[in-house]
């Protein structure tokens, strides 16, 4: 297999069109004063760095290689080495100061913008409608805002100010070895081209590698991510070889694409390194013909040599500094991919402000298709007054759950309309909408933490009392004040440690804690079992008081006593009445109804 053949996720990869790194120096504007005093430490540091070599030089020529008797001005001679050595000194000190002062900055911005960018970035995947998150796997978004965020880091932290510490840092050598002595100075810049043109292939070359990398990444961590959480299904079903070897398969491509990004630095380095020493050697054997012939000083020859050495040296950085800028660059690129990603769902520039909403819903001939083409729902209308309790029913697949998602509007319709309250709900905000309904499902997510910051979800305007009033009117106080810390109990990611049943009444218990208008159960009962059942049918009458109810259950003794109860079919609304009526109609209700019987 060739190390630089394409993996499958290089191949399916989508570049940023834009230009990422104009993008990510706009991140700096709000820390433009800080930066502006980072270059002006960057141009001191400069300065004596040019600076020490010369005091040795000068010090070489003065006090050392002068043609002095023997035992002339000892003295005289002592105190100006003295003294230079006193000036390289005080150049060390202030070096030191003001790296330690521009390190301090610069960490400082560049944290500041990984906690904005990462701020950022959560906001708007909050933002994003449903249908992303359909799409998008978990571990791609996390690898964005972690992974992918922290390469960025790097550029704001050191890179960028290295980068221009090293174009002063030559420039100015180059100015400085031209004062001295043009012919040495030509002599240093031989292999100058050469450089040149190997920095520039790297730079490509370090772009499509560090590209890839972060691909395979994604990918290795998106697999973790859904393998970690399906691990039970795996080891039901006994797949671990063959997910071992699937896992392979990605380590497999982020180590080619790693090593690969790797061999870019470690070959265009050591090439460096030897056209530093093939300078060196020049600078050695034209200098020494110079001293030779009483052309040129020791002192001179002596600061040559240091700058040569001097002159090399920030260029064998840059090629590690552009591997990482280009590692960033390629991450920057992927998160403002997923920052430019808009959202499908838009509120209005003036929406329409209810007071209060009452809880009547109309459908007006609605179609709908998540992917705009095959309808899930075709032509569908019905009313639901204000506190009518209503319920839907139907064969896998008819729609029930995507009537229940367009309510809340997740998704938006391709034709007809929903009102609440007889207004379009396009007209309304998504939170006024979304604070209204209340919704239970048969999937229930429990977030790390305790029982009451699950059924609060940091709304810190639900006291604690409000807490244990929703818990005891669902039945799940009864399991709650049976643990050692009651409300405070804390609480693993999924929940993992209570039963499907006892995280149910807590999904039910945080709905009610809202105290939503409408109030929505898909499939509320249908993972608990009889006894805990038993303990929200119980609790089931009083819930709905005073609310629109609208259930979707596979079970049809859950819903008997429904106001109204509406069959879907293959997209379409098929019957619609009561549950004595249905059965007296002898169609699609009766014979779910006798086959559950059955």
């Amino acid at each position: 297999m060739s190390l630089f053949r394409k993996t499958p996720e290089e191949a399916q990869d989508i570049h940023y069109k834009g230009n990422a790194v104009l993008r990510m120096l706009s991140y700096l504007k709000p820390h433009a004063g800080m930066m502006a005093v980072c270059l002006v430490l960057v141009l001191i540091l400069t300065g004596l760095e040019l600076y020490r070599p010369l005091i040795t030089g000068n010090a070489i020529d003065l006090y050392i290689a002068g043609d002095y008797a023997p035992g002339e001005a000892v003295e005289e001679r002592f105190r100006g080495l003295l003294l230079a050595a006193a000036q390289y000194g005080g150049a060390l000190l202030v070096t030191f100061f003001c790296n330690n002062r521009m390190m301090n900055l610069l960490q400082k911005i560049g944290q500041s913008i990984v906690y904005e960018m990462r701020r950022e970035l959560f906001e708007h995947i909050e933002s994003l409608s449903m249908r992303f998150f359909d799409l998008t796997p978990v571990g791609k978004i996390v690898t964005r805002v972690s992974n992918d965020v922290e390469a960025v880091h790097e550029l704001y932290a050191n890179i960028l100010v290295k980068l221009f510490r090293n174009t002063v840092k030559i420039i100015g050598l180059a100015v400085v070895m031209l004062m001295l002595d043009t012919r040495m100075a030509l002599l240093s810049f031989v292999m100058v081209p050469l450089v040149s043109v190997l920095t520039l292939v790297t730079r490509r070359l370090s772009l499509r590698a560090n590209r890839a990398n972060r691909t395979c990444l994604t990918a290795l961590n998106t697999f973790l991510s859904e393998h970690l959480s399906g691990m039970k299904i795996i080891q039901i079903f006994n797949r671990e070889k063959e997910k071992f070897q699937e896992f392979s398969q990605h380590n497999q491509s982020y180590y080619r694409t790693s090593f690969r990004a790797i061999m870019v630095n470690a070959v265009f380095r050591p090439i460096i390194v030897l056209t530093s020493v093939i300078a060196m050697a020049i600078v050695i054997a034209g200098g020494s013909h110079g001293v030779l012939a009483g052309t040129l000083s020791f002192g001179t020859m002596y600061i040559f040599l240091q700058y040569i050495k001097t002159f090399f040296e920030p260029i064998q950085d840059l090629a590690e500094q552009l591997s990482t800028l280009q590692s960033a660059v390629a991450s920057a690129e992927k998160i403002f991919t997923l920052l430019d990603e808009e959202p499908l769902i838009h509120d209005p520039e003036k929406p329409t402000k209810l007071d209060k909403i009452q809880g009547r819903i109309e459908f007006k001939h609605v179609w709908f298709a998540y992917d705009n083409e095959n309808f899930i729902l075709r032509d569908v209308s019905f009313v639901i007054e204000p506190g009518q309790k209503v319920a839907f029913v139907g064969a896998t697949g008819a729609g029930k759950s995507s009537i229940l998602n367009l309510i809340g509007r997740y998704y938006d319709i391709q034709k007809g309309e929903i009102l609440i309250d007889g207004v379009n709900i396009r007209a309304l905000t998504r939170d006024q909408i979304r604070r209204a309904i209340g919704q239970v499902q048969q999937d229930v997510f429990i977030f790390t933490g305790d029982i009451k910051s699950n059924i609060r979800l940091r709304e810190e305007g639900i006291s604690d009392a409000a807490i244990e009033k929703a818990a005891r009117e669902v039945n799940a106080s009864r399991f709650i004040d049976r643990l050692p810390d009651g409300y405070g109990e804390r609480v693993t990611e999924r929940g993992s440690t209570f039963s499907a049943g006892q995280r149910q009444l807590l999904s039910f218990a945080r709905t009610l804690a809202f105290d939503p208008t409408i109030l929505i159960l898909d499939e509320a009962t249908a993972n608990i079992d009889t006894e805990t059942e038993q303990w929200i049918q119980e609790a089931l009458e009083t819930l709905m008081a005073g609310r629109t109810t609208i259930m979707v259950a596979h079970r049809l003794s859950t819903i008997q006593h429904a106001d109204k109860i509406i069959v879907m079919h293959k997209g379409q609304i098929r019957e619609s009445g009561t549950h004595q009526e249905l059965l007296d109609q002898d169609g699609i209700y009766r014979k779910l109804y006798q086959l559950q019987l059955a």
